[in-house]
């Protein structure tokens, strides 16, 4: 009988990573969707990479519903919850992050613990880890981004508070029988796209930068992370014995600039990319008018160092190299544009 996991955001590009990590290693899968109607496109895109017989089934949840949660962990053994989310541009309003990641991250973890799952997995971010946000630091397991920082985006708020309030509710329990919770925190996500929707924000950078259409990357470094690296260990996460209440740091060993990203791509014959900085100040003032630039602005001119000898050591894994990510991430898109 295989172990069961309820894995929520199956459709999204890392969702769809965790689902092919788990069938293959003989799990199954209830994947939860904001609409069931997506679930045939999402059997397709999984049956690329493996076949997933009869361990694959579906839920419909929303981040901001009570409606089906509690049906949705019946009978599963683990959560995993991946489902967040995310837009390439800062809200008119921060609470369109917040509370469907700080809500749907609860309903996650007491639908768990009602059904008396032993352990929940959950995606957060390095943008939770960052400090005040306002220089450039090393970061690791016990730095938490600081919500108040005036730079910090209301991405890095609703992940931060989103992994925040997990961590209260786990060590609020009071009884023996304590649900485990294990974190996975990735830095900018780069890798193949299983179902060709490069409309996410790493995506849709890369084939933005891959096209010619973005003329000067931002000056920033911070640790990159390959989607196959993050599923396999939100998998590995699932019943390792050490992982339990920690949080894991799964990135390249060190930072690189997406100045680095576009000299690999224009080293390996993508002509129309450009190596061009932007400067610093620029960003800066599109900040202020441009949503996509302020998204950003926490970021620029700093570089972000992560800690991710833990999660080597813990899982006696190797980050992919840093080059094949880039050149895997580049003929993916290319399969897509083309």
């Amino acid at each position: 009988m295989n172990k069961k996991v309820l894995l929520t955001g199956i459709s999204g590009y890392i969702g769809n990573h965790c689902a092919v990590e788990l069938l293959k290693n003989g799990y199954s899968v209830r994947g939860s969707l904001r609409n069931i109607s997506k679930s045939a496109k999402v059997i397709d895109t999984i049956k690329k990479e493996v076949d997933p017989k009869d361990h694959l089934e579906f839920c419909e949840l929303n981040l901001l519903n009570d409606k089906g949660w509690d049906d949705a962990v019946k009978g599963c053994d683990f959560v995993m919850h991946v489902a967040s989310p995310f837009i390439n541009m800062e809200p008119k309003d921060e609470n369109e992050y917040i509370r469907p990641a700080v809500d749907g991250t609860m309903r996650a973890l007491k639908a768990a613990k009602n059904a008396g799952i032993k352990r929940v997995v959950l995606t957060s971010s390095m943008v939770s880890m960052l400090g005040s946000a306002d220089k450039s630091i090393d970061v690791d397991a016990e730095t938490w981004t600081n919500v108040k920082g005036k730079n910090v985006s209301a991405y890095a708020k609703s992940k931060t508070l989103a992994e925040q309030a997990a961590w209260d509710f786990i060590n609020a329990q009071t009884e023996d029988s304590k649900m485990e919770l294990a974190v996975v925190n990735p830095g900018p996500v780069f890798g193949p796209s299983l179902s060709g929707d490069l409309s996410g924000a790493s995506m849709g950078m890369f084939s933005q930068m891959m096209q010619g259409k973005m003329p000067m990357v931002p000056q920033a470094s911070i640790n990159m992370s390959d989607v196959r690296d993050i599923a396999k260990i939100h998998v590995l996460s699932l019943e390792n014995t050490e992982a339990s209440g920690k949080r894991f740091i799964v990135t390249t060993e060190k930072p690189y600039a997406f100045q680095d990203v576009a000299k690999i791509l224009k080293s390996n014959g993508y002509d129309k990319v450009s190596t061009k900085l932007a400067p610093n100040f620029l960003l800066k003032i599109m900040g202020n008018i441009n949503r996509e630039a302020k998204s950003m602005r926490s970021f620029i001119g700093k570089t972000y160092n992560g800690d991710v000898s833990p999660a080597m050591r813990t899982f006696d894994w190797k980050p992919i190299t840093f080059e094949k990510t880039v050149l895997d991430t580049a003929k993916s898109i290319d399969s897509y544009l083309n």
